[in-house]
């Protein structure tokens, strides 16, 4: 099992619910806010026009008849000036519009309260150029051009307003009105529309939010259920699969024992064999030796040789037998010397040239079941071989790696085919021993031809 992260982020240990609120909040707030500065702005646009209109309205009906006269001249008559003065300084009108200039084309001031700046040139302004262009144009708070500065100085709210003069009877711009309005009451309402359009707007985007949240932490504590759920599933599933491995360990276990126990009962019973039957048929040899001698009636003499002959025949097997189920000395060796030990067994037993490749240098602690089931798999393989294959083509392959080893012993003969011809009972009793430890086995043909003999052995629990 792999260690688990020491600090893991806040963001991946945060439930989904914060999760989204965080990130859903984020955006919410950034759309709000654009969305607010263009509803404010339009708002502020609008109700300034709307301002601007209805006194430019105005003004356009006093300053029309005055402004006639800058169709053909760029100044005004001394009575016309007076009119004008008249107009801005003992009017109500006056006492709201606290400054004036006249425009020309190209920035040029012809007429204006503060006669200090009369002849002047100054940037042609946006509003200016809008008001050229034959439309009433309006900045509120917005004194920050040049010919502004004596505005500026004043330090009140004004609305600046541009609208265009016409002449009556062709409807030509002749001349551009600029006039400063105190309007107080405009920045208390610009100010309210401000505040509740932020309001509404972060009101509804927080609701929006809101609502959403509700929806998205229902489904979050859904899922999270749903994972405790899979999660105590998961625990359940990985205690069965610990107690399912512990009982495949103990049935490997005790089948390796009885596999141990086996060997044993056949090293016994070779043992009696040969301590046994084996001795009184060597003794009943012996003395039929004496009887042959002391016999001068040749059927007599061929009848004990007849006798003799079979008890031979009987020892010799007997012996082949008690040799065949003598236990190994593998207790302590290594499997690439197990592999080594059968086939130098059966190489001096029977005579057969055999090839050996033993690529396993790992030290494997194998039980002692494990260590007899690769000498007897060897040693049946080979036996088989000699006597299937007349020992041809005789190989023994060992390889192994930090989880498994491959045992394979092949020959050169005409195969094994288990489609048609059955498993006999020292191939049957080979599988059982290598099942039994958790192995695989397999008897067969090789695509390359002759037959072969497969072990795989799990040592990921040995090693």
């Amino acid at each position: 099992m792999e260690p688990r992260e020491k600090n893991p982020s806040l963001w991946k240990g945060a439930p989904l619910a914060t999760q989204y609120a965080i990130a859903s909040g984020a955006v919410l707030v950034a759309v709000a806010i654009l969305v607010g500065t263009v509803v404010v702005g339009r708002i502020e646009e609008n109700v300034v026009r709307n301002s601007a209109n209805s006194t430019a309205l105005f003004m356009e009906s006093v300053l029309a008849p005055i402004g006639q006269q800058f169709a053909d001249q760029e100044t005004l008559s001394p009575g016309a000036r007076r009119a004008l003065e008249e107009i801005f300084q003992n009017t109500p009108i006056g006492e709201r519009v606290i400054s004036y200039k006249i425009w020309k084309q190209g920035g040029k001031v012809v007429e204006a309260s503060d006669p200090t700046i009369v002849g002047e040139i100054f940037p042609v302004t946006d509003g200016l150029r809008s008001a050229w262009e034959g439309q009433v144009a309006a900045e509120f708070e917005a004194l920050g051009d040049a010919e502004d500065a004596g505005e500026q100085k004043l330090g009140l709210p004004l609305l600046e307003i541009y609208t265009p003069i016409r002449e009556y009877y062709s409807g030509e711009i002749i001349a551009v009105a600029e006039f400063y309005e105190v309007h107080e009451q405009l920045a208390a309402d610009l100010a309210w529309a401000r505040r509740d359009s932020w309001l509404a707007v972060f009101g509804a985007f927080g609701g929006l939010g809101l609502v959403l949240y509700l929806i998205v932490l229902r489904g979050s504590r859904v899922i999270e259920r749903q994972q405790e759920r899979l999660q105590s599933q998961f625990r359940d599933l990985e205690s069965l699969s610990t107690h399912n491995q512990n009982l495949r360990r103990r049935v490997r276990d005790a089948a390796g024992r009885s596999a141990e126990r086996a060997d044993r009962s056949m090293r016994q019973i070779g043992a009696d064999l040969h301590d046994g039957p084996a001795q009184q048929l060597a003794f009943a040899a012996l003395r039929l030796d004496a009887l042959r001698d002391g016999q001068a009636i040749p059927d007599r003499r061929q009848e004990i040789d007849r006798v003799e002959g079979a008890i031979s025949a009987a020892l010799a097997e007997i012996r082949t037998i008690s040799r065949g189920l003598s236990l190994p000395d593998v207790a302590e060796k290594q499997s690439a010397e197990i592999v080594e030990m059968a086939v130098e067994e059966h190489r001096s037993r029977t005579g057969d040239n055999v090839a050996v490749n033993a690529s396993c240098a790992m030290s494997v602690d194998m039980p002692l079941a494990a260590r007899l089931c690769l000498f007897r798999f060897v040693q049946e393989g080979l036996n088989n071989a000699s006597r299937h294959a007349d020992g041809a083509g005789m190989e023994v392959d060992l390889a192994c790696d930090q989880t498994r080893l491959v045992l394979l012993v092949h020959d050169a003969g005409t195969g094994f085919d288990r489609s048609h011809t059955p498993y006999g009972l020292g191939l049957s009793g080979l599988r059982d021993r290598v099942e039994s430890l958790g192995g695989a086995f397999h008897a067969g043909r090789r695509a390359e031809g002759g037959g072969e003999l497969r072990l795989e052995l799990d040592l990921g629990e040995w090693t």
